[in-house]
């Protein structure tokens, strides 16, 4: 039996029955809902600019009160939420893309092509998200398309190792031996069983890394490499309020717990969902 047809019955059921899972489903799902909310309405303009209000506490206007600009807080967070889902979807995508596609190579084809795409995966684990978007940076500026681009890269050796490990293991399976023999393709037994009975293992690691992207995203911001003025975003808030630390903690605390709560509810899913689409898990929690 294929792990797709192992985990369909009674998913939903156990799901409602895993706390990490559960968790983790309803701080995305806030997420999701800030960045939506965000697109239809916002508190204030986000990037209305109030100086003689500047640094106010909350209150019933201004719920989380005001930046160092007079820029409603509680609006920067929710328009902040649009750009970290943007980079973890794009930059997640661009790993699932390629690296998929290069592993799932080199599990079908193995000898040197396999060796090959291994060893460009080695070759780009030694540039991080942090140093490619310091080198694009360099010849194309700062921005947030650059950290789309440099956490990207950085994630399609992983896709790529992932691929090749959780294919390699399929490809042994007495099924696609005897698709084998029925003169089916590398490519034919790649797209009609390897794909599908890998695919819970590239989604649980899809989420892991879109949890890895926000961080990065993030980190880039506070570093002035991401997204730019007037752009709001949580790693630039950090940034901006490391010069009123005394005067303002709140201005940091904001932004580190939505990051924080945004990177611990998509781990917390993706612990559940390895649990969930494990068929052995699965098997054993019947």
């Amino acid at each position: 039996m294929s792990t797709t047809q192992a985990i369909a019955p009674g998913f939903a059921a156990q799901a409602r029955r895993h706390p990490a899972f559960v968790a983790g489903a309803v701080l995305v799902a806030l997420l999701l809902l800030a960045a939506a909310l965000s697109l239809v309405w916002t508190p204030y303009p986000p990037h209305d600019i109030d100086v003689p209000n500047k640094l106010q506490p909350p209150s019933a206007q201004h719920w989380l009160g005001t930046d160092s600009l007079g820029r409603d807080v509680g609006t920067l967070l929710l328009v902040g939420a649009q750009n970290s889902i943007l980079v973890g979807i794009v930059a997640v995508g661009i790993g699932l893309a390629f690296g998929v596609s290069l592993g799932a190579l080199a599990a079908a084809r193995r000898g040197w092509i396999e060796e090959v795409v291994m060893r460009l995966a080695d070759f780009t684990f030694a540039f991080p998200a942090l140093l490619t978007a310091l080198m694009l940076s360099a010849i194309y500026g700062p921005g947030l398309l650059t950290s789309i681009v440099a956490i990207g890269i950085f994630n399609i050796p992983v896709f790529a190792r992932v691929t090749r490990g959780s294919a390699n293991a399929v490809w042994a399976r007495d099924y696609v031996l005897a698709a084998r023999a029925c003169g089916k393709g590398a490519w034919r037994i790649t797209l009609e069983h390897v794909l599908p009975n890998i695919a819970p293992v590239l989604i649980v690691q899809a989420t892991i890394q879109f949890a890895t992207a926000i961080l990065a995203e993030a980190a880039l911001s506070y570093l002035g490499l991401g997204t730019q003025p007037p752009q709001p975003s949580w790693g630039r808030m950090l940034n901006e309020a490391q010069t009123q630390l005394f005067q303002a903690p709140q201005l940091a605390i904001y932004p580190g717990v939505a990051i924080a709560l945004s990177v611990l509810g998509l781990n917390l899913l993706g612990d559940g969902l390895r649990d969930l689409l494990d068929p052995k898990v699965a098997r054993g929690r019947r």
